[in-house]
């Protein structure tokens, strides 16, 4: 992307990355902080990619800054309505390797998934030793966020243009899960036949796709 003349940025959100914030204290108003920040920084607007999760982050950003988003590209993420959050969006799926062996801490206070499960669950169209590599960035989840529920209008986060890039093998949001989501929510969609996480099992793929949707 930044070969093409982008400018691409890629915070790492409280509690995830470098950051080291405890899980307990991480609300989704701290997610969403870190976002409109940075989004306040920039003379132009911006496209936004939210991946799992994060779409849940991106829609309510997109609400508080619509005129600061020009796109918002929902990457297998879970693009829901007025009042959804993770916790009513998961319930009574089937066939999620991520929901099977999801589990909160004792306290309560984060979320994670079986040890065993985890590759299976999110990127099993990866080589081990890729995945091994990149596992120490794989945090457990603040729960607070995840029964966060959503507050977005049609005048703000309706004004802005929705993208969806659905993962045909994703093992966590089942494509059924995520086109019943986009479905006549997006002005276009587009196809991966990957994992749950295409930036690392289909990276040059994916940028493909965000640089389609960037001339749009």
């Amino acid at each position: 992307m930044t070969e093409k003349g982008h400018t691409v940025i890629t915070p790492d959100l409280p509690g995830h990355g470098s950051d080291k914030t405890s899980p307990a204290e991480i609300t989704m108003d701290n997610y969403i902080k870190t976002i409109t920040d940075i989004l306040d920084k920039q003379k132009d607007p911006v496209i936004l990619v939210g991946h799992s999760f994060n779409g849940i982050t991106f829609s309510r950003v997109a609400e508080l800054r619509p005129k600061k988003v020009s796109k918002l590209v929902y990457l297998t993420a879970f693009l829901l309505p007025n009042g959804g959050s993770f916790f009513k969006a998961v319930q009574g799926v089937e066939g999620s390797k991520a929901v099977e062996n999801f589990y909160l801490s004792e306290d309560q206070t984060y979320a994670l998934v079986k040890e065993e499960e985890i590759q299976n669950a999110f990127a099993h169209d990866i080589p081990t030793e890729a995945f091994a590599a990149a596992k120490p960035y794989i945090v457990p989840e603040p729960a607070a966020p995840l029964s966060y529920e959503l507050e977005i209008t049609d005048a703000n986060f309706g004004s802005v243009p929705k993208y969806y890039i659905e993962c045909t093998e994703d093992r966590a949001i089942p494509i059924e899960v995520q086109r019943a989501m986009y479905k006549d929510q997006v002005a276009k969609s587009f196809s991966l036949a990957s994992s749950h996480t295409p930036n690392f099992s289909q990276p040059q793929k994916l940028a493909e796709i965000l640089l389609k949707i960037q001339k749009l």
